[in-house]
Order: structure tokens, then sequence, then C-alpha cells
């Protein structure tokens, strides 16, 4: 049975950050696929504004197309909210049922596990946890354990590099005419660039 991680964003947009990530998930975690979930309004992100998911999706295959082990899905976005990743984790289970399936999530989103919307299913919908943990970060597992038995087993820690890069600076800097050229793959800097996505003019 092959394994399969669900490494979801909003991609808004995708930059090196997400593809560094996904590719140390890809090695660590022994994938045979890691499926890109673009969300379209996450519970966790209430009130934010996002770019349009079409728009989103776009980018999103841009940022992939050259990698053969990465694919976009649209679990999250072809069915209506609120979208919770039980729900996904089990959706992406009755597409890919010959794969084990691994959420992917960073090691603040462990720690705030407990708070999700049905945590203990989550755990045991999942075969597997990818936590990307970040040099200095604080995980009691332990702890967590104790809310939520089962979890240790399955938490399959990932060795990230600390990236400073946000979509939301990326942003911010395309606005105000600042350079961005080497924070995006170049497929997603030239769509950006050929559709006017981001500047003023295409706000």
């Amino acid at each position: 049975m092959g394994r399969l991680g669900i490494f979801g964003g909003t991609f808004d947009p995708p930059h090196l950050g997400h593809l560094i990530l996904a590719e140390e998930c890809h090695f660590q975690l022994e994938l045979d696929r890691l499926l890109w979930v673009v969300t379209a309004d996450p519970p966790h992100k209430i009130g934010q504004v996002f770019s349009p998911v079409e728009m989103r999706v776009k980018l999103a295959q841009a940022a992939v197309e050259e990698e053969a082990a990465f694919e976009i899905s649209l679990v999250d976005i072809q069915r209506p909210g609120p979208h919770y990743a039980v729900d996904t984790i089990r959706l992406t289970r009755q597409a890919y049922p010959a794969y084990s399936v691994g959420y992917i999530m960073g090691g603040d989103s462990l720690h705030n596990l407990p708070t999700w919307y049905h945590p203990q299913e989550i755990v045991q919908a999942c075969d597997f946890i990818g936590v990307m943990r970040r040099p200095g970060d604080d995980i009691n597992l332990p702890e967590l354990e104790a809310i939520l038995p089962g979890l240790s087993a399955k938490v399959e820690f990932v060795r990230a590099p600390l990236l400073e890069i946000s979509s939301r600076e990326i942003r911010e800097r395309i606005r105000a005419g600042q350079p961005f050229r080497h924070y995006l793959p170049s497929k997603v800097y030239e769509l950006i660039m050929r559709e006017g996505w981001y500047h003023p003019r295409g706000d």
C-alpha cells in the first residue's frame, strides 16, 4: 500500500516555501503522492479575505506541474462549507482506497489540535499525521496524548527549515511594486505577471 499525504492551504499565492516544505514532507515521510488541497474558506481563518478560488487553483496547478508526485485536490472546493479537516481526510480515503492517508500540519496546528472540529475523529481517520517541526518549537506530545488518545502513535515529525516567506508578504510586495520574482516558482510568477493578479490594476 502506498502512502499519501494531504497538504492543505489557501495558496494565495503558492510560493517557494510551500514547495520546499512539500518536498521535505514527500522525502521524510516517504510519500508516494502528495495532494495539495486548495482550501476555500478555512475554519481557522474566519474573517480573512482570499482571492477567488479559481485563481488560486490555477496558481497551485502552475506550482506543481513539474512535480510528478504532487497533484492538486479540489476536495475542499467541490462541496459546500464549512470545510473541516476530518471531512477532507474521509473523502480523500474514499477517493484513494489503495493508499494509507496522512494529514500534514505544522507544529502550531498540532499544539492546537484539541480545539479543532472533532479532533479525536481526525486522529482515528488518519493512518499517520505528518508534523512539520520548526527549529525551537515547543510540542508537548504526552500532554496532547492525554487529551487525544492514540495521537502519539500516529505522529511522524518532519524536520522543516525556518522559512520567512508568507503569501501575505508576497501580495503586499506585488501591490507596492516591490521585487517578488524570486519568492515564487517560475510558472507561478509568469502566470501572475500575465494575468496581472495581485497588482493594483487587477484588484
